[in-house]
C-alpha cells in the first residue's frame, strides 16, 4: 500500500493483531508469516497494536528489523493478557516519556476496571521526539470494550481528558479498536469534538483503497462496511493519504481485523 515512508512523512498504521492461539485454522504459527511479510512491506514509522499477547509482541519484534522498539503492559499488569503495544522507528523516532492507563474510574490501576467493561480496558502512551523534524508527538494506543456502550463513552472521555492535558505544540496520533462504527458512534464524537481529533480516513487527501469493514472475522471482505478501528490525530499534521489493507494469501489473512493506515505530513516547527 504505502511502504517505508519518505521524506519527513510519517507513516502510521493501527493492527488488531488478533491474539494468538495455538489451535484452529488461524493458529498464530499459520499468520505469522503473513504478519511478518505484511509489516515488513509497509514499514510504518509507528504502528499501534492491540490484543497482541507478550510471546507474540515478542514473534513480531523479531520478525520486523533491529531499528525498531516496542512499549506496552498487560492489561491485567506486567505481561499479562492482551496488550496495547506500540512498536517504532528508532531511526526516525526516540522515546522520551511513556507509560499506561487503565479505563476505569482507577486509571493507575493495573488490571482496574469500571462503566461496564466485559474484560479488562486500558491505554498505552509515548512521547516521541522526531529526528527530522524536531517536533514531538504523542502517541496513544487503546482497545474499547466491545459489549457495553458506557464503557466506550466513558473510556473515550478519559482519553479524550489525557489528549487535552498535552501542551498545544505536541501533536497526537491516538489508534485504536473501538469496537463501534466511526461517524456514528458516540465515543467517536467525544474523540474527535471534545479533543479536536481528525478522522485520517475522512480527512485524507486521497484513498489508497475502497473503504472495507475494518474487522472480518477470517471471512469475506464486506465493502464499504463499519470502520470500528479508527486512526485519529491533532495538532501539526495534515493527512495525504490513508487506506485500509486487505493484504492476504492462499485465502489467508494475518489477522481477523484489516490494518489501518496513514501518511502523516508534518508541519514546519515553530
Amino acid at each position: 500500500m504505502f511502504g517505508p515512508a519518505e521524506g519527513d512523512t510519517l507513516h502510521v498504521m493501527s493492527f488488531n493483531l488478533k491474539y494468538a492461539s495455538a489451535i484452529g485454522p488461524n493458529a498464530w504459527r499459520k499468520r505469522r508469516p503473513l504478519m511478518a511479510e505484511l509489516l515488513n512491506a509497509e514499514s510504518p514509522t509507528v504502528l499501534g497494536t492491540q490484543e497482541g499477547l507478550y510471546a507474540q509482541l515478542c514473534d513480531i519484534g523479531h520478525d520486523l528489523p533491529d531499528h525498531y522498539d516496542w512499549i506496552g503492559e498487560g492489561r491485567a499488569g506486567g505481561v499479562a493478557d492482551e496488550y496495547c503495544a506500540i512498536f517504532f522507528d528508532t531511526r526516525r523516532l526516540t522515546a522520551e516519556q511513556s507509560g499506561h492507563f487503565w479505563l476505569s474510574d482507577t486509571p493507575e490501576v493495573p488490571g482496574s476496571r469500571s462503566w461496564g467493561n466485559t474484560n479488562i480496558r486500558m491505554a498505552t502512551w509515548i512521547r516521541l521526539r522526531d529526528k527530522r523534524t524536531g517536533g514531538e508527538l504523542a502517541v496513544f494506543n487503546t482497545h474499547f470494550d466491545h459489549v457495553s456502550e458506557q464503557a466506550r463513552v466513558r473510556g473515550a472521555e478519559l482519553v479524550r481528558d489525557r489528549v487535552n492535558a498535552l501542551p498545544p505544540e505536541v501533536s497526537v496520533i491516538l489508534t485504536g479498536d473501538f469496537n463501534a462504527p466511526a461517524e456514528h458512534a458516540a465515543a467517536y464524537s467525544i474523540l474527535t469534538g471534545g479533543a479536536d481529533l481528525t478522522d485520517t480516513w475522512t480527512a485524507a487527501a486521497e484513498h489508497a483503497s475502497p473503504l472495507h469493514a475494518t474487522w472480518h472475522g477470517y471471512h469475506q471482505l464486506i465493502p464499504g462496511g463499519p470502520r470500528i478501528d479508527w486512526l485519529l490525530v491533532r495538532g501539526n499534521l495534515t493527512v495525504p493519504a490513508a487506506g485500509i489493507n486487505t493484504y492476504s494469501r492462499d485465502g489467508r489473512f494475518p489477522s481477523d481485523h484489516l490494518p489501518i493506515q496513514a501518511l502523516l505530513s508534518p508541519g514546519p516547527v515553530s
